[in-house]
C-alpha cells in the first residue's frame, strides 16, 4: 500500500488542502486512491502513535489502522492529511526546533506500516512569518521553553529535515514552500495522488481566488481559455503575471507581531530561509517542488 502523509505544517492553507484533496475523492476511487475523511482516521492513528510512547504496537494494529482508513474501499494509495501530526501549533516549537516530535512520530509510523510504502508531503513556511503565529498559540512561550536560548535567524528547516532523514532514510520526503503554493497548488494535489500534470482536478485554482480580485480570476479563466494548450510551466508563469496585478493585498501580506523585530531582521531571516530551502533540496530522498 502507498501511504501518502500530508503533515502540514500549520499555517500553511493546510485545511484547504484537505478539502480540495476531498472535493477530489470520488475522481481519486475511481483511480485506485482513497481520501479518507479525517473523522476516520486521526483520532485511532494519534492514539496508536501515543501509546507507542510506552509500548510497542500490537500485532493487529496495522489491520486495524487500515480498515480505518479504506473502509472496506480497495486502493492501492490512501492520502492521510492531518496537520496535527507531528505536533499541535501549542508545541511545534520547542528550545527552538520546528516540530522536535517529528523524528519520532515518523519512526512509529514507519514500525507500524514497515510493509507499506510510505511518503511524507510537507509545506514549510518563512520562520519570519511561520514564528510569530506559533509564538502566539505556544503553550509554553517563555524565552527558555520556545526560543530554547537560540536566535531566531538560527531556527531552521533543514534541522527538522536532517532529524526526518535520519530516523526514517528510506521515507521520501516531498517539500515546498508555502509562499510558492499559489503557483503550484494543482501540481501538488496531482503528486499527492500520483496523476500526471495535464489531468484535471477540481479547485484547482481555490486557493489562487481567494488572494486574487474577482476581475483578475475572470480574465484570467477567459486567458486560459484563449490559450488551451500550455504547459505546465506557461501557466505558472500566467499565475505569476495576474498575481502581479491582480493579487489581493490583505491576503498576501502579513503584518508580524514580534516585539523587537525589525525590518532588517525579518528580510535577513527571508535569506537565510531562501539558502536553507536550498540545502534542504541538495539532501538525499528530499524532493522539493519549485513554480
Amino acid at each position: 500500500m502507498k501511504l501518502v502523509l500530508h503533515v502540514g505544517v500549520h499555517f500553511t492553507e493546510e485545511d484547504r488542502m484537505m478539502k480540495c484533496l476531498l472535493r477530489n475523492a470520488d475522481d481519486f476511487a475511481a483511480q485506485g486512491t482513497v481520501v479518507p475523511g479525517h473523522g476516520k482516521y486521526r483520532a485511532i492513528l494519534r492514539d496508536t502513535l501515543n501509546a507507542m510512547a510506552s509500548a510497542p504496537p500490537s500485532e493487529v494494529a496495522r489491520d486495524v489502522l487500515m480498515d480505518a482508513f479504506l473502509d472496506d474501499s480497495d486502493a492501492g494509495r490512501v492520502i492521510l492529511s492531518d496537520a496535527n501530526f507531528f505536533r499541535t501549533p501549542k508545541t511545534a516549537v520547542e528550545e527552538g526546533i520546528f516540530y522536535p516530535a517529528a523524528a519520532e512520530r515518523m519512526t512509529s509510523m514507519a514500525t507500524i506500516f514497515a510493509q507499506d510504502d510510505i511518503e511524507i508531503f510537507m509545506g514549510i513556511r518563512n520562520p519570519a512569518t511561520l514564528l510569530p503565529i506559533l509564538h502566539s498559540k505556544a503553550k509554553k512561550p517563555e524565552p527558555a521553553a520556545f526560543w530554547g536560548g537560540r536566535d531566531p535567524r538560527d531556527i531552521l528547516w533543514s534541522e527538522t529535515i536532517g532529524q526526518l532523514r535520519n530516523a526514517v532514510p528510506d521515507i521520501p520526503i516531498t517539500l515546498w514552500c508555502n509562499e510558492d503554493t499559489p503557483l503550484i497548488w494543482a501540481h501538488i494535489i496531482r503528486q499527492m495522488a500520483g496523476l500526471p500534470d495535464d489531468q484535471k482536478i477540481i479547485g484547482g485554482f481555490d486557493l489562487l481566488s481567494s488572494i486574487m480580485s474577482a476581475e483578475g480570476m475572470t480574465r484570467f479563466r477567459a486567458y486560459l481559455k484563449d490559450h488551451p494548450v500550455m504547459t505546465e510551466h506557461q501557466k505558472r508563469r500566467a499565475i505569476a503575471a495576474f498575481l502581479d496585478k491582480y493579487a489581493l493585498d490583505g491576503e498576501v501580506e502579513e503584518e508580524l507581531d514580534m516585539p523587537g523585530w525589525t525590518d532588517e531582521i525579518v528580510d535577513e531571516m527571508s535569506e537565510i530561509y531562501d539558502e536553507d530551502v536550498a540545502k534542504i533540496a541538495a539532501m538525499p530522498g528530499v524532493r522539493v517542488l519549485m513554480p
